[in-house]
């Protein structure tokens, strides 16, 4: 009999069970899934996809969102949870 370690049970899980369809996992970047993380901080998924899809069509690259202006930045970011992160 294998021994299935417990990550390996998680990751089995979360295929069956877990989203695989949220717009950070398409064509994910580290810059995609860290504004993802940052939004979902404090704010729920079905709430956060229109915000991240608004945000991404704006500041599609990390550079993009380092040029603007913090007033922007908000602008697109208001409605979130928490603002200071």
């Amino acid at each position: 009999m294998i021994d299935i370690s417990f990550s390996d049970r998680v990751l089995a899980w979360a295929e069956v069970a877990g989203r695989n369809n949220l717009p950070w996992q398409q064509q994910p970047s580290a810059y995609r899934v860290w504004v993802s993380e940052i939004m979902l901080q404090q704010t729920q998924v079905d709430t956060v996809i229109p915000y991240f899809e608004k945000f991404m069509q704006r500041f599609p690259q990390v550079e993009d969102l380092a040029a603007a202006a913090q007033d922007e930045v908000l602008h697109y970011w208001s409605g979130l949870g928490y603002y200071a992160r």
